[in-house]
């Protein structure tokens, strides 16, 4: 597949990769951090980590929230996950949906939950948490507010931090699916779109 003029072969975007060698020390230490073996991201370079280069502080900052947000929230792992596919479903990002649900699935996320996610079909018979999460995320989306109800029930079932940290999560995806658009990422040669 040919790429279009504006797009860079090495990032698979409209912004060339940065060389380690031409950052100041801060860039440095976050280039060390997304390219090391312990490094947590799903895609390396082309991607997020490889656009926050062009921002190394920002890249920090946000990579710290991206941990705390993907590892750490009150919500089970695979909740989070359900959380960032509805994001990329409403925001019909490619590169977001193919990146998580392999993730998604490995962290425990039913088939048949990521399938109401990505053919828009209805919640009914799906568990209450996951019910609750996906309508959230299509009001947020596409309601732009929840209303009163759903809200409660959320709160019953979340509590306050788990309502706080749902909204974190939603809000950071549809973040990063705007800074993926913005610089038309795309995805390697050897990726399956999965949306």
């Amino acid at each position: 597949m040919t790429l279009p003029a504006d797009i860079y072969p090495e990032s698979r975007s409209r912004l060339p990769l940065v060389a380690r060698e031409a950052m100041d020390e801060q860039g440095k230490r976050f280039y060390d951090a997304v390219t090391s073996p312990q490094s947590r991201t799903l895609v390396g370079l082309q991607g997020p980590s490889g656009i926050w280069l062009h921002s190394p502080e920002l890249g920090e900052r946000m990579r710290a929230v991206n941990q705390y947000l993907r590892y750490e929230t009150a919500l089970e792992r695979r909740l989070t996950e359900l959380a960032i596919l509805v994001t990329a479903r409403e925001l019909d990002n490619q590169f977001e949906w193919t990146a998580h649900e392999p993730v998604a699935l490995k962290e425990g996320l039913d088939p048949e939950v990521i399938d109401v996610v990505k053919y828009r079909k209805p919640t009914s018979g799906l568990g209450t948490k996951e019910a609750l999460i996906i309508g959230l995320g299509r009001k947020l989306f596409r309601e732009r507010k929840v209303d009163p109800e759903t809200f409660a029930q959320a709160l019953e079932v979340f509590g306050p931090r788990g309502i706080v940290e749902l909204a974190a999560v939603m809000g950071n995806y549809a973040g990063t699916a705007i800074m993926l658009n913005m610089v038309d990422q795309r995805l390697r040669p050897d990726q399956t779109p999965l949306l």
